[in-house]
């Protein structure tokens, strides 16, 4: 256990091997994360709980933690013993929860990590008269590089309760004790100080996530494109489009059975992109064109995070997340979300409340275009000039905050603080990036391509029917008369609950003015998220709000699209 951002996952990996288990506490989507360690001739279980600054929660986070100690409390059968992660940079902070701990009466160690950064920067700590005044054993560490970790794991058995008494006034006691172990020397500031202050500063910090968001953009779509290229549109098309072919002559290369499985052939050919089959699209979307992009953004969201960059970057962002009732650090799903949607509604459980969730998905899902759905329309309105591409991405940005403005009007709840850390520029420990990268991704594999399935079998079973060729008719009036739309683009927009991308594109031969393209790009980007996504968030919100969710989009869509069609027509 210890405050967010002191090492905990550090410590954990250290301790546990490659095979660790994330899992959400029972009820709740706050996740934590289990492994195993060898100590002595027995096998016991880690537990890396959520962070907390308290054991008097704020939030949903801390109390799954204190839930988790109450259990490990009350369970007689169990031996267990408290690692306490402290930041020896911080210490006055770290040692209000370090002293909530040892009035529980449970056995605990300290590990006293960042210890060689403590140096660095000119912070001593006496660690013996820290052990004397606390009552229980205190190691230095630096989970990084390894140091001490041995050292701690040898100290296991002497965990113990400490003798320390609840004062009256707790945090008058944590200034005692930092006045008695802790000594510090002048020093200046570092580089890496001087570009934290700069990072958290409205002048320079702006332009500073600019870039770097660029950079984090530049870098995704380069490793998602180079997966796709590389490795798996080849594995696709040489091994798996042969088996799908014969399967597919099989079945006759036609009926219900071959519609739902291979999709329709084109030009006597599978094309895992328009064939809309199970075996075909349906493991083609989230396996070769979604899940690069996943790998891409959770190895740049886990280096962005590990290294201290995402704190800095909610705390720059909140004054004007919260005008959506939202706070800082849901800007990280959107910041997914404009790569691949899918990753930005998993990126959805980085938020505290059930409406801060609900809030942020929809916004995304209606004004937040993913990379693919960009790149379309770049194609296909860019080439009228920057006029046509300034009224489409000009619009969803206000949609994005005039929504969002009402959203929070609307539904009942508080914006939440932001209440986060801001810990020192650090290099990530690689091994535990890559396990958390492993972890987010195997979730993915189990959670979101089952449902993406799901969706795609449902379509098809709807297309056999015939069942949206009809909504496609029944609709007609609606997208001709309010949206300006020729009946020919009913087609277009019910594409894009498979692939908003491959919609977009079927836009092109249609023959449409430059404002019916406008209107069409706007209402295909609002109306409904894709199945891939559209699966996920119903994972991630639930039946019923996401019901509620899909409303907002069609009736914002349908508004949008028809105020535009009016405005541009008198123009």
């Amino acid at each position: 256990m210890g405050n967010p951002n002191v090492g905990k996952s550090v410590v954990f990996s250290r301790l546990t091997g490659a095979h660790v288990i994330a899992s959400n506490y029972p009820g709740t989507t706050v996740e934590f994360t289990k492994g195993y360690m060898k100590l002595g001739d027995e096998k016991a279980e880690v537990i890396d709980v959520p962070g907390t600054y308290t054991l008097e929660p704020t939030s949903k986070a801390e109390e799954v933690a204190v839930e988790m100690l109450l259990e490990s409390v009350t369970d007689s059968g169990r031996r267990d013993l408290v690692i306490n992660v402290v930041d020896a940079t911080n210490l006055e902070r770290n040692l209000n929860l370090t002293l909530q701990l040892l009035e529980r009466n449970i056995p605990l160690i300290v590990a006293l990590n960042l210890s060689d950064e403590a140096r660095h920067i000119g912070i001593s700590i006496e660690k013996e008269e820290l052990e004397t005044i606390l009552g229980v054993p205190v190691v230095p560490t630096c989970a990084i590089s390894g140091e001490g970790i041995k050292k701690l794991v040898t100290r296991f058995p002497e965990a113990k309760v400490g003798n320390y008494k609840h004062p009256v006034d707790r945090w008058h006691e944590v200034g005692k004790i930092v006045e008695q172990v802790q000594r510090v020397t002048h020093r200046h500031h570092t580089l890496l100080e001087r570009l934290s202050d700069a990072s958290l500063q409205p002048v320079t910090g702006i332009p500073i996530a600019l870039i770097l968001i660029y950079l984090m953009f530049t870098i995704i779509r380069f490793i998602g494109e180079g997966l796709i290229g590389y490795l798996f549109e080849p594995l696709f098309d040489k091994l798996w489009a042969p088996v799908v072919m014969r399967l597919s002559v099989v079945l006759g290369s036609g009926g219900f059975i071959h519609d739902i499985l291979i999709g329709r052939l084109v030009d006597g050919e599978i094309d895992f992109v328009e064939s809309l089959g199970l075996l075909t699209t349906g493991l083609f979307v989230p396996l070769a064109m979604v899940l690069p992009y996943v790998v891409a953004f959770y190895l740049v969201l886990s280096f962005a995070e590990d290294s201290g960059y995402l704190p800095r970057l909610g705390v720059l962002v909140d004054n004007i997340m919260h005008r959506l009732g939202l706070h800082g650090l849901a800007i990280i799903p959107m910041m997914l979300g404009i790569g691949c949607n899918v990753p930005g509604a998993l990126a959805t459980r980085v938020l505290e409340t059930r409406r801060e969730k609900f809030i942020t998905a929809t916004l995304m899902a209606i004004a937040v275009p993913c990379l693919a759905q960009i790149a379309m329309i770049v194609g296909l309105v860019g080439k009228h000039g920057a006029r046509g591409l300034g009224l489409v991405f000009g619009t969803l940005f206000l949609v994005w905050l005039v929504l969002g403005i009402l959203l929070n009007l609307v539904l009942k709840g508080e914006s939440p603080e932001i209440f986060v850390e801001i810990p020192p520029y650090r290099i990530p420990y690689f091994r535990a990036l890559l396990k958390k990268l492993w972890m987010r991704i195997r979730w993915f594999l189990q959670e979101a391509v089952p449902f993406v399935l799901l969706g795609v079998l449902v379509v098809n079973i709807l297309y056999s029917l015939r069942i949206i060729q009809f909504i496609g008719r029944f609709t007609a009036p609606v997208v001709t008369g309010i949206l300006g739309l020729p009946k020919d683009a009913v087609g277009a927009l019910i594409i894009g609950f498979l692939r908003k991308d491959v919609a977009v594109g079927m836009l092109s031969p249609l023959g449409l003015t430059l404002n019916q393209l406008i209107v069409a790009c706007v209402v295909l980007a609002m109306y409904f998220p894709c199945v891939a996504t559209f699966a996920v968030m119903t994972r991630e919100l639930g039946v019923v709000d996401m019901i509620k969710s899909a409303a907002i989009m069609v009736v914002s869509a349908l508004t949008v699209g028809g105020i535009l069609n009016l405005l541009l027509n008198c123009i």
